[in-house]
């Protein structure tokens, strides 16, 4: 401001000094005058470019500074160390990542009723609503190497421990160790859940062999990708648990463990097609007994083995122009069963032999809408005794030699959204007068689920 004022003092001298009439010796003054006055605003010009370039780099460097204060800051909050020049030191806690330790929870809902009528009845019977239970799922990892996994039914009568095994992954190279309680892997079929079947439930031959629960019992699993020798892929499975099946091993007082081998091929035939071959053996023990020695029913301890078997092919076709909005899936499961049993009429040991199978057709209409064929028969032994109370032997073994049971059902599947799907199932169940009678059922279910893993079959 000052340099200003003084410019502006010396213009109006000189104004002031050109409007007096001047001889030639003030003639010379002005012209000095003039020329210090050239001076003067050269110098003031000078001295403000000077103050705005240094205001510019002093601006300049202030944002610089900023900016090296703020990164600073940065990394001292993220490796709790001070922050830089005047910021401080920033401490940040790791409590709200604790959360990531909580497990995956999911919860699915299986409801369904059923109208059946059966043969020699003038009217089907409406059943009521049934709410097969509600399925809580935990999955999580516990450690980089280990995942657990547990599923609990809830019902209206209760809830029950399903599955809780924990999954060692990568002992060795291609070896996985499960240990815990777990649906085994008999077959395919047996290993999934029951909301999370393409049908309303197990296939009949394999129920008839191991109940409606299927097989599942605790111990350990040890599974092992075997090189591809001959197949794209193969894998074995062996696994040691405890023989409780209620209806196979009732009886194993001694609780003798049962042992499961299973050994699966897969082949990729074309870029839309895969065949799956397996075959699998379990074998246990059961050493109690009811005999009648002559004096009704005793106890009677003999430890006699039992085996089941299961052959089981599947052919896919999802071609890869269609993927996810067509596929076609062909499943065929066949079970054995071969028994030592001790005569429940004192005659001595005995075999029993029964066989059974499923066969499916399934196709993927569209990206929502899935249908299927299902057809099925299990034939028991022929025992006279097998009907005795406490032989236990039903329906392993009955006292019809005609004895056999068939099933078929077609149904249809709509998905509502990953979420909820709607399910339409006719069923036809007959056969022997022995094995029940012939009866038709007409189902419709709904399964509904939340969480990350929904219909996970298991």
């Amino acid at each position: 401001m000052r340099n200003n004022a003084l410019l502006v003092f010396l213009l109006f001298l000189a104004v002031s000094f050109t409007a007096i009439p001047a001889s030639g010796q003030d003639e010379s003054r002005i012209s000095k005058l003039e020329e210090e006055l050239a001076k003067l605003k050269a110098e003031i010009d000078s001295l403000k470019a000077g103050r705005a370039g240094k205001s510019r780099g002093t601006e300049d460097d202030d944002l610089r500074r900023l900016a090296e204060e703020a990164a600073s800051e940065e990394e001292g909050e993220g490796a709790g160390t001070p922050a830089g020049k005047g910021a401080g030191t920033v401490f940040k806690s790791g409590a709200l990542s604790l959360q990531a330790l909580n497990p995956e929870i999911s919860a699915v809902g299986d409801l369904f009723y059923t109208f059946t009528h059966a043969e020699g009845s003038d009217e089907w019977k409406r059943g009521d609503f049934v709410f097969r239970g509600v399925g809580l799922h935990f999955e999580g990892y516990v450690d980089p190497y280990t995942r657990f996994k547990a599923a609990i039914p809830v019902s209206a009568v209760g809830a029950e421990l399903g599955e809780a095994y924990m999954t060692r992954i990568g002992v060795f190279e291609g070896l996985s160790i499960t240990a815990g309680k777990f649906r085994q892997q008999f077959g395919t079929l047996n290993r999934w859940h029951k909301p999370a079947l393409d049908q309303l439930d197990f296939p009949m031959a394999l129920r008839m062999i191991f109940g409606n629960g299927g097989l599942n019992q605790i111990g350990l699993s040890f599974d092992f990708k075997a090189p591809p020798l001959w197949a794209s892929s193969q894998e074995l499975c062996l696994q040691v648990t405890n023989g409780q099946n209620p209806s196979l091993f009732a009886g194993n007082a001694l609780s003798t463990p049962a042992t499961l081998l299973r050994y699966k091929s897969y082949w990729d035939l074309s870029d839309s097609t895969y065949f799956e071959a397996a075959v699998t053996g379990l074998a246990g023990w059961r050493d109690s007994w009811l005999v009648d020695h002559g004096a009704g029913l005793e106890e009677d301890r003999k430890s006699l083995w039992a085996a089941v078997t299961c052959i089981e092919f599947t052919l896919n076709y999802e071609p890869a122009s269609k993927m996810r909005y067509f596929c076609f899936e062909w499943r065929t499961e066949i079970y054995t069963l071969n028994r030592e049993i001790l005569a429940p009429d004192g005659s001595g040991r005995d075999q029993v032999n029964a066989w059974g199978f499923t066969t499916i057709l399934h196709w993927k209409l569209d990206r929502t809408i899935e249908a299927g064929l299902q057809g099925g028969l299990y034939e028991p032994d022929f025992k006279a005794y097998a009907g005795w109370p406490g032989a236990g032997l039903e329906p392993h073994a009955t006292a019809d030699k005609q004895a056999f049971k068939v099933h078929g059902a077609v149904y249809a599947t709509w998905w509502q959204s990953p979420f909820v799907r709607f399910h339409l199932q006719y069923d036809y169940m007959g056969g022997n007068r022995s094995m029940g009678r012939p009866e038709h059922s007409v189902t419709l279910q709904v399964v509904f689920a939340i969480g990350p893993h929904k219909h996970e079959r298991y």
